[in-house]
């Protein structure tokens, strides 16, 4: 479940090149886009500019380089060419990269447009409850304590947190030991130690948690039509505290 410090090292590499896609991102304009336009840029830049490979293409006989999940998806949203960015939008973007043998995962929710303030401050408080899971991570806390943490966060600001889906152990594989749940119970649940390796990528809805799977078997998205929005970062548990492999150069929570 630990991953010596060489795999870090790699793991941090594949990180650094990841935030650098979503650095392209950033570029965008996106509106008018669509969100198949802004996949087969991932895909190309991944490939013909990092020299590394979309991780999440053909994996569970997924056809894409990204998810992107618009507005009430709250995740796996599949790109589509006839899927426009509208003005007010706000979408996940949720992109894979492997490099040197080991994967990282990281998602961004990005604001399309003039986005109305209730939506600005879900995309906020989901952020900040990202952190307020990371921030808990040292050796000898427990998986309790970041679920806790963000769950609390969420709730005292309005939302609720999708529990049918975690973060989780990465490395070789993009899906690995522990489950990382995003509530929980302070001091319960799996003990960290240093060098494991886990993404932390919570989903907050406006509205009520429930969720259900459109017919594709992949989208998922809010019941009660309401917005949702997620973040995630790759994260190794280090001897002093918490190292996020897929930090970007924009991030001001950096410790």
């Amino acid at each position: 479940m630990t991953k010596r410090p060489e795999e870090i090292a790699i793991m941090a590499e594949a990180g650094r090149l990841l935030a650098s896609v979503f650095a392209r991102l950033d570029t965008l304009d996106l509106l008018g886009m669509s969100t198949m336009q802004v996949n087969d840029l991932v895909d190309a830049f991944i490939v013909n500019d990092l020299n590394a490979r979309p991780a999440s293409k053909g994996q569970y006989g997924y056809a894409y380089a990204l998810n992107s999940s618009r507005n009430q998806v709250v995740c796996h949203g599949v790109p589509s060419p006839t899927e426009i960015l509208q003005d007010g939008d706000i979408v996940n973007f949720d992109i894979t990269l492997e490099k040197g043998g080991y994967i990282a995962d990281s998602s961004k929710t990005y604001l399309v447009g003039h986005v109305g303030p209730e939506a600005r401050r879900l995309v906020q408080v989901t952020y900040d409850a990202l952190w307020k899971g990371i921030n808990t991570v040292r050796p000898g806390a427990t998986l309790g304590d970041v679920g806790h943490a963000i769950e609390r966060y969420a709730r005292q600001n309005g939302f609720s947190v999708v529990r049918e889906f975690c973060g989780h152990g990465i490395g070789q594989h993009m899906h690995e030991e522990p489950q990382v749940l995003h509530y929980g119970s302070p001091k319960t649940g799996l003990v960290l130690r240093e060098g494991m390796v886990f993404t932390i990528e919570p989903m907050l809805n406006q509205g009520r948690r429930a969720i259900y799977t459109e017919a594709d078997g992949w989208t998922v998205v809010t019941r009660d039509g309401k917005l949702s929005a997620q973040f995630e970062h790759t994260v190794a548990v280090t001897r002093q505290g918490v190292q996020v492999l897929t930090l970007r150069a924009d991030e001001k929570h950096a410790a």
